[in-house]
């Protein structure tokens, strides 16, 4: 979201709707929409975790088949949050946020009136792409916001929109289970739609305009820019690196091995066209000399790896394996939920960054530790102590490591760099996806479950290493409110 002078876009003076800004810039009128468009690609993330049973025994999948409906929405959201977050940050968020709004509509139809389960997956991807514009956008805006008024972004704000994304992750099984138990698992398409309409709505009355380059956001001078800093050869090469990685982690049962190398010269390939492009799809040379906002990246992708791991093997586990049926499947994950929102508004309102995430990582190694030891006779506590332990550093890590992005990114390439950082937790999700194909086959059992925790307790300590290690996060313990 830059201007000729490759400032932030400012915010015009009035709101939508012509009135003039509120006191507060900060205040309800932006966060509403902005908030509403955040939890739609989270709750859609795993909301879908206690459907995927149902959604077996209706198409005659096995879990292998299911995990591509995981795996297609991170694929196609790791490609979108760096695309939107680019347009966010040339064409102005305003446009972005409601233009993924209506594909989540979209979405949502074709979703819920899917006749075979290839168009769930092409559900999946739609809502992968439309729900990833929200939070990139969100972050543009606030930094526009931060220029116009001379303020820094409260550090409760940038909560807000974690806190949303966390609760609304948090909560997606729960609400899963239930819409499944009570409506079908096509609800969990459907319910998309009402959102998508509620967000457009207030997001048309309150989101203010930016003056881009060439006015107003959505001119056609602006647009005319936008698309001379595009960079489609980038976005497409970067898909197919993607999608030939996760072919290959999707089937690691029985990996096709000639795939690794394909996935190497495309990278290849990728690299080299970022580097020559003045304006790159990923700015390759921003995150090589920002090493601290790169070990942010890592950080962030590996301890979201772990977190859907369990989140959506412990989730199938507790069904098919304990027995549960997906509504109290889903309740058992709901302290998960609370963990991770009780974490994320501490961690808005504590201004260090490295303690939280050095938490994080550790509580991440003790549930692992818990879930090696479960089984079929586990009791009902200490399966809730294990979504706890899960929960806890869900909130940190997403606190922590949003704020880290904030204060280390660019801040014309905002919009770009939040991007990038939901690009790195989904390409946790999609690694995930294919380990739980791996560990679990055609059903979820304690062994592969076993397997799960002790993949999650190694990386949690890599998590801790890297984190531990990281003295930048020392050097930004402090951030301005």
């Amino acid at each position: 979201m830059t201007d000729t002078a490759g400032k932030p876009a400012i915010p015009a003076t009035g709101t939508a709707g012509g009135s003039h800004a509120p006191a507060d810039p900060f205040g309800p009128r932006l966060m509403a929409p902005l908030l509403i468009g955040s939890v739609l690609n989270p709750v859609n993330s795993t909301m879908i975790a206690t459907g995927l049973v149902a959604i077996g025994h209706d198409f005659g999948v096995g879990a292998a088949r299911t995990a591509w409906l995981v795996a297609s929405l991170y694929l196609a959201s790791a490609v979108a949050q760096p695309a939107m977050g680019r347009l966010a940050d040339l064409l102005g968020p305003r446009r972005v946020f409601l233009s993924g709004l209506l594909v989540v509509c979209a979405a949502g139809l074709v979703g819920a009136l899917a006749p075979a389960f290839g168009w769930l997956i092409a559900s999946r991807v739609l809502l992968g792409i439309g729900t990833s514009a929200a939070y990139p956008a969100a972050m543009a805006l606030l930094r526009a916001q931060s220029f116009a008024t001379g303020r820094e972004t409260p550090r409760p704000v940038l909560g807000r929109l974690s806190l949303a994304a966390l609760g609304s992750a948090a909560v997606g099984p729960v609400l899963g289970g239930v819409l499944t138990a009570t409506a079908g698992w096509r609800a969990i398409f459907a319910v998309n739609v009402p959102l998508a309409l509620i967000g457009i709505t207030l997001a048309l009355l309150w989101l203010p305009r930016t003056r881009m380059a060439g006015g107003e956001d959505g001119t056609d001078s602006g647009a005319r820019t936008a698309g001379a800093a595009f960079d489609p050869l980038g976005i497409a090469l970067f898909t197919a690196t993607l999608t030939t990685l996760m072919i290959f982690l999707m089937d690691l049962e029985r990996p096709n091995w000639a795939l690794p190398p394909v996935v190497l010269v495309l990278a290849t390939a990728l690299t080299w066209w970022q580097l020559r492009r003045p304006r790159p799809f990923i700015d390759l040379r921003m995150i090589g000399r920002n090493r601290s906002l790169a070990l942010t990246y890592l950080r962030h992708g590996t301890a979201y790896l772990v977190i859907y791991m369990v989140m959506y093997g412990y989730a199938q586990w507790l069904e098919e394996g304990h027995g549960y049926s997906a509504s109290r499947a889903g309740l058992i994950m709901l302290p998960m939920s609370g963990a991770a929102a009780v974490c994320s508004l501490l961690g808005a309102r504590t201004k260090g960054i490295y303690a939280p995430l050095v938490l994080a990582a550790v509580l991440l190694a003790a549930g692992s530790g818990v879930l090696l030891l479960a089984d079929e006779s586990t009791p009902l506590v200490a399966l809730l102590l294990a979504a706890v332990l899960f929960g806890l550093p869900q909130g940190l890590s997403s606190t922590g490591n949003q704020a880290a992005v904030y204060t280390q990114a660019p801040p014309k390439n905002v919009g770009a760099a939040a991007g990038l950082q939901r690009t790195s937790q989904y390409l946790g999700a999609i690694t995930a996806a294919g380990l739980i194909g791996l560990f679990y086959g055609q059903r979820a059992t304690a062994a592969g479950l076993h397997g799960i925790a002790v993949v999650a307790g190694a990386l949690s300590l890599a998590v801790l290493v890297l984190t531990a290690t990281d003295r930048a996060l020392r050097g930004r313990a402090r951030t301005r409110t």
